[in-house]
């Protein structure tokens, strides 16, 4: 007797090989049997005919750290597929805080998590207990991230360590390893990650050395410094020898469109090709989003939220940022790089700018100097500001997402109030309805792999992203021709259309296109 017998499909494995007609069977969370299952018995009897039948989604670049303890998350996941989330990334994490810093940290990462208050964050291990305690829509797995841990030791202020802060950093990024994180992951272009220069990263990151922690970045920079950037992070692979993850690989700003990204993938597969483990992902939107502070010049990082705060109230140090904004090509800089009429605000701290939100950054500032305006919006909400920015190009979205060693994500951020990017809730059904169905980039086999097995086999989740005997009964049903984005950058908080059935851990949590309000989720640690 099986728990669920699904019959009549075309059966994508997440290899990346052409579908199969088969029927699957799945008992205990698993899936038990596969080929014809026409005379088997079964408590829920799924006939996909006529439809495809594949593994769960894993979305392993999400930021849904504080998301996952919120009452009624999950529908945003599930209705376009995903059943395997991966968080703490870029560097931030939201555990472990414990120490004096941690209201900076908290003001530094509510912009990209949200509210965690009553969430455990002093450590891994509490952070991960209580996540366990709860239901969980969708499977989860949490990175230790090198941003958070540096903090918590030495802050936002000092850009040298000292031996015992490098001690401090091992200790508790090995306490975080141990407590069940899956990798580990940096924010080389935030503060304070930012201070380290190579010989100084490699030191903080040698309790990985020599091991298969897949090492997770968000690099220096992605404009016009991206080959050294990428060139610096191969060296350190390269010098730990541990897997090398490039998280949203990009090249953005219109000069850059079509000229970087292939000479980056040249570079990793020549990497590859040298013996060093490097991967890459990317995200199927044109924009990005993150803290509107990251406009602002490396230099002006220093001290987190509240120094940042401090400088923008002061009239010679306000001078040099403009002058830096105008003139400034030696860092990201996205106002040269993309105009002010791309940067729009998606979330403030104070209500009273909320009418903000939506508008560009040259809309919003009116008869205004454009720069002048951001620096008042960034001040006035104490830093607490996020953007959304169109940085990029679909040709180039398409050129990596083809490339053997990559796979999607969505690197959605999940800011209090405000408005989400639409990436949240239509990242994967984009990579199908856009790069499938409507560019033709992949087929859909190749985007199945590209969304299940890669990411999958990356962070060594062997039961996971894959549809064989013995694997975890994460498993989707849906027509492609009928998946569609309804989220947009207007109205981003819009289920994604076209999943009938979505399957975690063997029990239904998407019956008929509809929630059943299942939670089978299951948190997801290291090799496990």
């Amino acid at each position: 007797m099986f728990d669920i017998v699904i019959r009549n499909g075309s059966v994508l494995d997440g290899s990346g090989r052409e579908a199969q007609r088969l029927d699957v069977g799945v008992r205990d969370g698993k899936i038990a049997a596969l080929g014809d299952l026409s005379s088997a018995e079964a408590g829920n009897r799924i006939d996909a005919g006529g439809r495809t039948v594949c593994p769960g989604f894993l979305d392993l670049h999400r930021h849904a750290d504080a998301a996952l303890f919120q009452e009624g998350y999950g529908d945003c996941d599930l209705y376009q597929g995903i059943t395997t989330i991966g968080n703490g990334n870029c560097g931030l994490s939201l555990a472990p805080q414990a120490g004096p810093y941690e209201a900076a940290i908290g003001a530094y990462l509510h912009p990209v998590t949200g509210d965690f208050s009553g969430i455990p964050v002093d450590t891994m291990e509490a952070y991960l207990r209580a996540l366990k305690a709860r239901p969980l829509p969708v499977n989860a797995l949490m990175l230790a991230g090198g941003s958070t841990i540096r903090a918590s030791v030495a802050g936002f202020q000092k850009l040298r360590l000292e031996d015992e802060d490098y001690a401090e950093i091992h200790r508790r990024l090995e306490r975080s390893l141990a407590a069940g994180a899956g990798g580990v992951s940096l924010g080389l272009g935030y503060a304070p990650e930012c201070y380290y220069n190579t010989k100084e990263l490699i030191r903080a990151l040698e309790p990985i050395r020599n091991t298969d922690t897949v090492l997770s970045v968000h690099m220096r920079e992605e404009a016009m410094k991206l080959l050294p950037s990428l060139e610096e992070m191969i060296v350190v692979a390269g010098e730990l020898r541990v897997p090398l993850q490039i998280s949203h690989l990009k090249a953005s700003g219109r000069e850059n469109w079509g000229k970087l990204a292939p000479r980056a993938l040249d570079r990793i597969a020549k990497a590859r090709e040298e013996g060093i483990d490097v991967c890459c992902d990317a995200y199927a939107y044109t924009a990005g989003s993150t803290q509107l502070i990251h406009i602002l010049p490396p230099e002006f990082l220093q001290g987190g939220p509240a120094a940042i705060t401090e400088r923008l109230r002061d009239e010679g140090q306000r001078r040099k940022l403009l002058d830096r904004l105008e003139t400034g090509r030696d860092f990201d800089n996205y106002v040269y790089l993309v105009g002010w009429e791309n940067i729009f605000v998606s979330a403030v701290k104070r209500p009273e700018d909320g009418r903000y939100v939506g508008m560009s950054i040259a809309q919003a500032a009116g008869d205004k100097d454009p720069a002048e305006f951001a620096l008042d919006l960034l001040r006035d909400n104490d830093c607490e500001v996020t953007m959304i920015d169109f940085i990029t190009s679909e040709e180039d979205i398409a050129r990596i997402l083809q490339s053997p060693f990559a796979y999607a994500v969505s690197d959605a951020t999940f800011p209090t109030g405000g408005k989400l990017h639409p990436r949240v809730y239509g990242a994967f059904s984009q990579v199908i309805e856009t790069y499938v169905n409507g560019r033709h980039a992949l087929t859909l086999p190749e985007a199945v792999n590209r969304m299940t097995r890669r990411p999958a086999d990356r962070y060594r989740l062997k039961n996971k992203g894959r549809i064989e005997l013995g694997a975890d009964g994460d498993v989707l049903v849906f027509d492609p021709g009928r998946v569609h984005v309804t989220a947009t950058y207007d109205r981003p908080a819009q289920r994604a259309a076209g999943m009938d059935y979505v399957i975690v851990n063997g029990k239904i949590a998407l019956r008929d296109g509809r929630l059943t309000g299942v939670q089978a989720g299951n948190v997801l640690e290291g090799n496990k």
